[in-house]
């Protein structure tokens, strides 16, 4: 009734909640920015949202957390108006609201920073966010978006074509859409997720200027240090529920996941493997001139994968990630068959379904649209890899009975909330999604495993769960490549290490010899006096 705070064992009065539940209600100055009542939103087999409250002050950085398919998205989705709630109300600045679209949340002063990119590709930065605004696409735009991204450290290029552009890139987009309409509560749904840590830096700077500046932020991420050094309060949802309230700068990281979570979270730990002598996958000399002209050239990549250890590629968005993982996965031939070696066969002019059925499973970056068929079913996403390396087919026909049986398992292994396996993909939260896919090649038992921003959306407990099953792929005798911008991340589990700049790959290292510092030199394509790993 009070807004309490849990704190494993005692209880603190959380200043915003007592604020909003106060009786000067009446009086809109005092009254929050938002205040989100006893939202309740259910799905056929899921009460997404459970009478919710949810209240954010003007020029406050307020935190969202929940693990994936908690009902934070549903949440925000309401209040930007793409849904509407089955009960409870909203009330903007003390007065009561009906948000019946996301144009007249814009009116209000909402904005949102999508987790998906709701970007045409075929279309230029400029024309994209000239239809998000609902405005002319002129110069005077033009001049507006250079302005503003430069202003904030978010570079953009207004006459790029979006399909020309980073995962990282793409967000930026986004971020400046919603800054140029001067909101007044600005939603951010997983901003850093594809973000180097000195972009993150510099949208910490950016946001904590706009709440200076007296712009509300309603922030979700499922990394906890950022919500501890950036938010000043936040709401925890488990379950569809609001479980608890806290001051993030109150609670450590591991208190703040197992409210989350609703019990201890077991992280693991770091471990180093003991790769065999045996080569899986070998990247000799392996060019490729940029097909299009904002595409990054790849130049003379080496690189061996042994069996049994992890290899991690750090990197900022846009310097050939993307490029390397299409000559790796055969979207992309090399010039020579010798340039890419799999388990001692030259592959470099292999189809993708013959080096999948060789022993290559791959997870791209996009998971929406490349990685799956939004459309599709789980059943049917699962089939669409997962048939070159197990049996779905039967007397040559596809075998619905065993490609539903396939994903019934990932999802049950890997964790995935949802409505069973005929959901389509675009209906699963960023997280969810994230986990069947990488479950999805896990449970094909590759050989060779590539995967491009492993965790990228999903919760600790996912997280945690994805690194373990990296791990023990690497056990087990799998040759693992993991491509991230995450460094935590790679720091934690890759036994060597490396660095993409301008499509060049550095030298490779053992991972307990570099330091984060260095590696943000190779970052930046210089060289480091580690000892290098044969």
């Amino acid at each position: 009734m009070f807004g309490l705070c849990t704190k494993f064992g005692k209880l603190t009065l959380c200043d915003n909640y007592l604020k909003a539940m106060s009786g000067n209600q009446s009086n809109t100055s005092a009254a929050p920015l938002v205040a989100m009542r006893g939202i309740t939103k259910a799905y056929p087999g899921c009460l997404a949202n459970d009478s919710i409250d949810l209240f954010v002050d003007a020029g406050t950085i307020h935190a969202l957390l929940g693990e994936n398919g908690a009902g934070k998205s549903t949440l925000v989705k309401i209040l930007y108006g793409l849904l509407q709630a089955d009960a409870g109300s909203i009330e903007w600045r003390g007065e009561s609201v009906t948000i019946a679209s996301p144009a007249q949340a814009r009116q209000l002063g909402i904005a949102l920073v999508f987790q998906h990119f709701s970007l045409f590709e075929a279309l230029s930065v400029l024309e994209n966010i000239a239809l998000g605004m609902a405005v002319d696409a002129n110069n005077e735009l033009k001049q507006k978006i250079i302005e503003v991204s430069n202003r904030y450290g978010l570079p953009l290029d207004p006459d790029r074509q979006v399909y020309t552009l980073s995962v990282g890139e793409r967000q930026r987009i986004e971020i400046v859409r919603c800054l140029l309409q001067d909101p007044k509560l600005l939603i951010m749904d997983e901003p850093t997720s594809v973000l180097t840590p000195q972009e993150v830096n510099d949208l910490f700077v950016t946001l904590r200027r706009l709440s200076e500046e007296g712009v509300a932020i309603l922030y979700i991420s499922h990394k906890l240090h950022e919500i501890k050094a950036l938010c000043s309060e936040a709401t925890i949802l488990r379950g569809g529920k609001r479980v608890a309230t806290a001051i993030p700068e109150q609670e450590s990281t591991h208190s703040l996941a197992s409210l989350m979570m609703g019990d201890e979270l077991v992280a693991p730990e770091r471990e180093t493997h003991t790769p065999q002598d045996k080569v899986l996958l070998s990247l000799s000399n392996a060019s490729r001139a940029a097909a299009e002209q904002h595409e990054v050239p790849l130049e003379n990549i080496n690189l061996n994968v042994r069996a049994g250890e992890i290899v991690g590629i750090a990197g900022v968005a846009g310097n050939g990630q993307d490029e390397l993982m299409q000559v790796i996965s055969g979207e992309q031939a090399l010039g020579h068959a010798q340039a890419l070696v799999l388990d001692g066969e030259p592959a470099g002019t292999m189809s993708p379904g013959a080096r999948r059925a060789k022993g290559l499973c791959c997870v791209p970056e996009e998971r929406l649209g490349h990685a799956s068929v939004p459309s599709m079913s789980l059943t049917e996403n699962a089939f669409l890899t997962a048939h070159h390396r197990t049996n779905m087919r039967t007397i040559g026909l596809i075998s619905k009975r065993k490609s539903k049986r396939f994903a019934e398992q990932v999802i049950e292994q890997f964790n995935v909330q949802c409505n069973g396996t005929a959901t389509a993909a675009a209906s699963l939260s960023g997280g969810n999604l994230q986990k069947f896919i990488v479950g999805r090649e896990i449970e094909q038992k590759p050989s060779v495993f590539v995967v491009s921003q492993p965790t990228w959306g999903v919760d600790a407990g996912a997280a945690a769960a994805i690194h373990k099953s990296l791990q023990d792929m690497a056990r087990q005798g799998a040759a693992v490549l993991v491509i991230s911008q995450d460094l935590d991340e790679l720091m934690l589990i890759s036994d060597r290490i490396a660095a993409l700049c301008a499509g060049r790959l550095s030298d490779v290292h053992q991972t307990e010899d570099v330091t984060v510092q260095q590696l943000g030199e190779l970052m930046g394509g210089a060289s480091i006096s580690a000892e290098v790993s044969a």
